[in-house]
């Protein structure tokens, strides 16, 4: 994978960057995905961070 299509995910719970996703980099807007936080222990959901 290279760097460029890697997007940092945060958890909207307790704030963590805690998961990495590939992303389409023609699409403008920011992901939002519901995904397992692991500090949280339960599926929360998880934005795109710079």
């Amino acid at each position: 994978m290279s760097q460029d299509t890697l997007a940092k995910m945060e958890c909207s719970v307790c704030k963590r960057v805690n998961s990495f996703t590939t992303r389409n980099k023609k699409i403008k807007t920011r992901l939002l995905l519901n995904k397992f936080c692991k500090s949280c222990k339960k599926h929360t959901e998880h934005k795109e961070t710079k």
